[in-house]
């Protein structure tokens, strides 16, 4: 290392906040070094303390850190900080996991989605978490048939409860039943949790939900890998913790959650506020910071529910645990010398409340809690305990109920789940305390740490020792490497006879044995052990250097909290207990196997528990988990590197991961390694001389691509001598190296399986494949021939549906057709008759309005020839009288051309009005030459005379009169230009305004002809659809006249007295009303009418009528005859179905109207 760092490397040095700080070197003497840190400090040390820092390495950091280019502590350290600081708690060290407690939550770290990308990945595939740990023990037990183990470790508030939480979560995740089935397994286990939690945790210096309890999780699993069973095994509850807490601790959950309880519940209890009771107030701490008591309160009895807890049995646990305050609040008096009595009337209210919850008699709850029996061989003495044994009797009989309720429901949980016999595979949890270092450490934490000194052995046995003792056995190439062994820290707790637990067992077996006691034989038994230390000036304390650090021991209660045995007084009242659930749980004296009041040493029996558990463990497949805690503010986001390098110290994870690298983390039998991997050189197995055997694996022979099932008998080759070079030559083929062939076993690298595992299941998923293919073609292909019939036989019937819709498309088109064809031809006829009689009357008044355009233009022509004769009579008048003005010939020949000047614009003036007058004239319309020509058929209407004397009219060429310019041509000067191009521009400035009002006006009389052309062709149409009516009218009124007609003419018998009365009706006009009709009786005339002389005489006898009539009306006459009136259009063509003969004299009405 040192000769690796120069000036200007960049190096980790030591510092005594930040543990390890970055900088560089600025300077090497000898074996010193200069660096200038971060933070701008100079620092001078050896070069042997400083490590070289990797300056290519991902800002994110590794996820692995066996990945890192410098392995070393510094390095470590600021990996896990640089991926703390971005919310990745978890990092691999191998196949340990660590799991940095980020005291906050991160969404979306533990949904259901997560959960599904896990399952069946490879460790190292995604990204470290603790489903990927606990999916690798899962499929290790399904695949290898062998039972794993979870271990869960760190220090207290390092979030081992909340990984344990995870792991069944995703245990039962992956092994969990279907949905529809109720009161599962996996879900009792999950909500077993919130029970043990209530009773069993509280609120620690380090942790607000610290267990208080181990506990060690057995999910077992059936063949098929579903959860078919589960246990729960505790350790060492702490009841201490019942009667008495420090600053700024907290009881038990379950005592908070029954004082926020509802109020009828309250008021059934008696309970009141927790700051009321002497178990809870002697702390000031009565709530947590985002934890609802109530809430939590139903969630426990919710879960309580789950685990098959009766309504019955809750009510008997809460009332006991109300008891249990109840009776911390019992106070005790000196009564004498050495008796005691209850202090005052709220001593014996609570002391009647506990007996009544309790169900026992208040005189013997009294005298149990008053005085004790003494046991002689004659007689038994009842003896009165002073206050301060009363107390301390309550507070044994309080911890004793509380341990005998947390034992039961234990038992009561694991009842519900249910065990399953027959499973031979199994998944351990272990969720135990971690390592505690307190202000006064007593019994509990002298356990605790004994414990975590057994989890650490057996972490080094599994990590270090095994690993190296394999290698030396199968001599491979590898070099030692030393560890931090504490075997010797667990001789000096647990060796028999002369460790702590043997003295102290002594020394409980002597009545007059006192904690000084226990103390002075510890520092004479192990004065020369380097694991113990003597404080200075103590007399009761002790030291121990666990492998995590030193601990020192407070001897005060020692001896009274390793003694576990009841007091029979304890005992006799609570087996008489009315109520049958407390009286379960204290049976009589006769029924239990030790006797009453024989010692039983409780630091014995956790110390045989705990041999147990690690021989479970043993028995199993171990994964690893090490909670880190990353400050001791329990506060999110804030890393202290000083503590969490002290726990990666501690906790081994460093020499880990040395280990690891350096090693060969897999190995597997030469036998197992060709069973699961010949399948990646076949060729191998065939070159040999193989001997048969029958295992349930499947082999796959990729050239004939066979697939035989595992549900047969299966033939797998092993060979008897040369296995090792079998397995070499698989490895060889594949391209593998850095492996060691030991002799029973191949040892690989990191990494290595997972890249056999991954080749073999893309081999695997290639022969599938052709399977698949062969077998999905055929399925294809008898799908295709059916649907191929089948579309056969909907085409064939589609067909005939078609053909029978065309053929009748067709008829029906053609039918379209011919109507089509008769409407259009009958529709263009009437159209060319209307457009053919519009033409007419449009050519005539053109012709009309050209002839008068003729005439005046003429007209014009005549004035303008006039005017300029008299015009130039005037000028010849206006010269002589010039030629008579020349004597005065002082004013010179300016003044005659001034004078020009002036009598020019007279003579101009009259030339330019025929010229105005002349363009009037050529600005006129022409006639529509197209009108003319479709309307020369009709000219034979016009008298010839007429139309000879229009054309020669005007073929007559006009008299246009020119302009008469003046014989006097203007001089322009040269100093004249300049005016005359002024009004020239003038007068063009004046054209070009003229112009664009021309063209406005062009526009304008555009728009207006554009509109008159529609108006006209609505007319037209208008036009046409009364001409179809009156067609219709005229067609029904020449029946109906010739009808009328020969009535009229026929002779009647007789002659009224007076003359009928007409009776008049008037009839819609409209054009739509040919289907409606009205009915009138009239009277007629007998005689008929005279022709000649155009006379209807009166009528000698009426005729009744009954017609209908359109678009007319019958009126009476001065003479009172009869007449019928209608009206014609300018329409000439049905004038040949009247006479003019037959017009009434009497009628008024136009010269074209006919009756």
């Amino acid at each position: 290392m040192p000769q690796e760092i120069t000036a200007g490397s960049h190096v980790w040095v030591e510092d005594q906040e930040l543990a390890w700080v970055d900088g560089v070197v600025t300077s090497v003497n000898g074996n010193e070094a200069e660096v200038e840190t971060i933070n701008g400090n100079q620092v001078t040390t050896m070069l042997s303390k400083l490590y070289p820092k990797d300056m290519e390495a991902p800002n994110t950091g590794v996820d692995d850190m066996t990945k890192l280019s410098y392995l070393h502590e510094p390095a470590v350290l600021h990996n896990l900080a640089t991926r703390y600081g971005i919310k990745e708690i978890y990092t691999y060290c191998g196949n340990i996991l660590i799991a940095i407690n980020p005291f906050q939550a991160i969404s979306h770290l533990y949904d259901t989605k997560l959960m599904d990308s896990y399952k069946g990945a490879q460790l190292g595939d995604r990204s470290p978490h603790v489903f990927a740990i606990t999916d690798v023990a899962y499929r290790a037990m399904n695949n290898e048939g062998k039972s794993n183990s979870i271990l869960v470790s760190g220090e207290s508030g390092a979030g081992k409860t909340e990984t344990t939480k995870m792991i069944m979560r995703y245990l039962a995740y992956l092994g969990g039943h279907a949905a529809a089935e109720a009161r599962t397994v996996e879900r009792k286990v999950l909500e077993s949790n919130p029970v043990l939690e209530a009773f069993g945790n509280a609120k620690t210096v380090r942790n607000n939900n610290s267990s208080r309890f181990g506990k060690f999780v057995e999910i077992q699993f059936d063949t098929h890998g579903q959860i078919s069973g589960a246990a729960i095994r505790t350790y060492l509850l702490e009841k201490s913790r019942v009667c008495q807490i420090s600053e700024p601790e907290r009881n038990y959950h379950c005592f908070y959650l029954l004082c926020a309880a509802p109020p009828k519940e309250i008021e059934k209890y008696k309970l009141g506020d927790p700051k009321s009771f002497h178990y809870l107030n002697q702390s000031s701490c009565y709530e947590l910071v985002g934890v609802d008591d109530s809430h939590d309160y139903l969630a426990t009895k919710k879960a309580m529910d789950i685990v098959g807890i009766s309504v019955e049995e809750q009510d008997a646990i809460f009332r006991i645990v109300a008891a249990i305050l109840h009776l911390g609040n019992i106070a005790f008096a000196l009564e004498g010398e050495d008796s005691s009595v209850l202090e005052d009337d709220k001593a014996k209210f609570h002391l009647q409340v506990a007996a009544e919850l309790l169900m026992c008699d208040l005189e013997a709850l009294e005298t149990a809690l008053c005085k004790r029996n003494m046991v002689t061989p004659e007689e038994v003495i009842k003896r009165s305990l002073d206050p301060l044994g009363a107390a301390i009797s309550r507070d044994g009989l309080a911890k004793t109920i509380y341990a005998r309720l947390f034992d039961w429901l234990v038992k009561k949980i694991n009842v519900s789940i249910g065990q399953d016999p027959d499973s031979k595979c199994l998944i351990g949890v272990l969720d135990i305390y971690g390592f505690e270092s307190f202000k006064t450490s007593s019994f509990e934490q002298f356990c605790i740490n004994f414990t975590n000194e057994k989890l650490q052995q057996h972490f080094n046995q599994h990590v270090f020792k095994m690993e190296q003792s394999v290698y030396q056995e199968e001599e491979i190439d590898w070099s030692y490497i030393d560890f931090v062994d504490n075997q010797d820290v667990l001789d000096l707790i647990e060796k028999k006879p002369g460790g702590i637990i043997s003295l102290l067992d002594e020394t409980c077996m002597f009545p007059k044995s006192t904690h000084e006691t226990f103390a002075q034989k510890l520092y004479q038994t192990f004065k020369d052990h380097k694991r113990f230390v003597k404080p200075k000036l103590a007399r009761t304390e002790f030291t121990i250097v666990h492998y995590a650090g030193e601990v020192q021991y407070q001897c005060d209660q020692f001896l009274d909290k390793n003694k576990d045995y009841i007091v029979p007084e304890h005992q006799e009242l609570l087996s008489a207990s009315k109520c049958s659930f407390i009286a379960s749980l204290f049976p009589s004296l006769n029924a239990e196997t030790p006797k009453s009041g024989k010692f039983s040493s409780i630091g014995s029996r956790f110390k045989l528990q705990l041999q147990q558990l690690m021989d479970i463990l043993n028995s199993t497949e171990p994964h690893y988990i090490r909670c880190i805690k990353p400050n001791s503010d329990l506060r999110p986001e804030i890393f202290e590197n000083v503590s969490v390098l002290q726990q990666l110290r501690s906790g081994g994870v460093l020499e880990a991961i040395r280990v690891k690298c350096e090693g060969y983390p897999t190995n597997r039998i030469f036998s197992e390694f060709l069973e699961r991997f010949c399948i990646l050189a076949p060729e191998v197995l065939k070159e040999k001389n193989w001997k048969r055997k029958t295992y349930a694996y499947f082999f796959l022979d990729l050239k004939d691509a066979v697939w035989l099932s595992s549900a047969y008998e299966v033939t797998a080759f092993i060979f008897s001598v040369e296995e090792n070079v079998a397995c070499k030559s698989i490895m060889e083929k594949v391209g593998l190296s850095n492996y060691q062939i030991g002799k029973t076993k191949i040892f690989l690298r990191a990494g290595q399986m997972a890249e056999l595992d991954g080749r073999k299941a893309k081999l695997l998923g290639e022969s599938a494949k052709v399977i698949q293919k062969q077998v999905r073609s055929r399925i294809a292909h008898k799908r295709y021939v059916r649907i191929q019939t089948a579309s056969i036989c909907i085409q064939t019937v589609l067909r005939g549906q078609l053909a029978c819709e065309s053929l009748k498309f067709r008829k029906r088109t053609a039918a379209a057709v011919k109507i089509q064809k008769s409407a259009r031809r009958k529709s263009a006829s009437r159209k060319y008759t209307n457009i053919k009689s519009s033409a007419i009357v449009v050519q005539t008044g053109i012709r009309a309005m050209v002839a008068h355009n003729e005439f005046r233009s003429k007209m014009q022509n005549r004035s303008a020839t006039i005017q300029a004769a008299t015009e130039e009579e005037e000028k010849d008048r206006g010269k002589e009288e010039k030629d008579i003005g020349k004597e005065e010939k002082d004013i010179g020949k300016e003044e005659k051309d001034s004078g020009k000047e002036v009598e020019e614009p007279e003579d101009k003036e009259p030339e330019k009005q025929p010229t105005v007058k002349l363009q009037e004239k050529e600005e006129l319309p022409d006639p529509p030459v197209a009108v003319l020509e479709q309307n020369e058929p009709d000219k034979t209407n016009v008298s010839p005379d007429k139309e000879k004397e229009v054309t020669e009219e005007s073929n007559e060429p006009y008299n246009i009169v020119e302009e008469i310019s003046s014989p006097i041509q203007d001089v322009l000067t040269a100093e004249d230009l300049p005016s005359e191009v002024e009004q020239l521009k003038v007068l063009l400035i004046g054209e070009k305004k003229r112009a664009d009002e021309y063209q406005k006006k062009h526009a304008e009389a555009q728009e207006l002809s554009e509109q008159r052309r529609k108006k006209l062709e609505e007319t037209e149409k208008k036009v046409h659809q009364l001409q179809e009516s009156l067609n219709r009218l005229l067609f029904s009124m020449s029946e109906q006249f010739s009808q009328l007609k020969t009535i009229l003419q026929t002779p009647s018998s007789s002659k009224p007295a007076s003359p009928p009365i007409a009776r008049v009706d008037y009839f819609d006009n409209s054009d739509n009303s040919d289907a409606s009709s009205t009915g009138s009786d009239f009277a007629f005339p007998a005689s008929g009418c005279d022709s000649a002389n155009n006379s209807c005489p009166r009528p000698k006898a009426p005729q009744v009528l009954r017609t209908v009539i359109r678009r007319g009306h019958l009126m009476t006459t001065s003479d009172g005859s009869l007449c019928f009136c209608f009206f014609l259009s300018v329409d000439d063509r049905y004038k040949h179905n009247f006479s003019r003969e037959s017009q009434c004299r009497h009628a008024k009405h136009k010269p074209n109207s006919y009756t």
